[in-house]
């Protein structure tokens, strides 16, 4: 199991990386538990900090994520991936350029994603909010 959870947590890191977000979401369960949603009901500066449920929730959220950013500034790293059993943790540093106003971010963050039956389930990310909402309200 553990080598299939890496599997699908490389190949959903590839995809992200492309901006393949339709094919990004076909790795998520039709319905799943998410968490990245600081505040709970969101920030009005960071349209994609909000509660999700579905695959199709999966494919808005990168779709927003790149409309808000320059994709050539994009230097996010990924430092390492740890693998038990079905879940997954991913550490590594978000670096974004906001492209509405030209301010850049960078953020620790951290993931947690659960792979049942080759579909991720679990989708948690942990990242430095407070950052990323100053960095598109300025």
């Amino acid at each position: 199991m553990s080598r299939d959870t890496r599997a699908v947590v490389e190949e959903l890191l590839r995809r992200i990386a492309e901006g393949d977000h339709e094919r990004t979401a076909e790795l998520f369960a039709e319905q799943l538990d998410w968490r990245l949603d600081w505040p709970a009901d969101g920030h009005p500066a960071v349209p994609w900090i909000r509660p999700r449920s579905s695959r199709a929730d999966v494919a808005d959220h990168f779709r927003s994520l790149s409309a808000h950013h320059v994709p050539e500034l994009n230097g996010t790293s990924v430092a390492r991936i740890l693998v038990d059993g079905a879940d997954a943790v991913v550490l590594g540093e978000i670096v974004q350029t906001v492209r509405a106003n030209g301010a850049a971010y960078t953020s620790p963050f951290a993931l947690h994603l659960t792979v049942e039956e080759g579909l991720i389930i679990r989708y948690h990310i942990y990242e430095d909010s407070l950052t990323v909402a100053r960095a598109l309200s300025a």
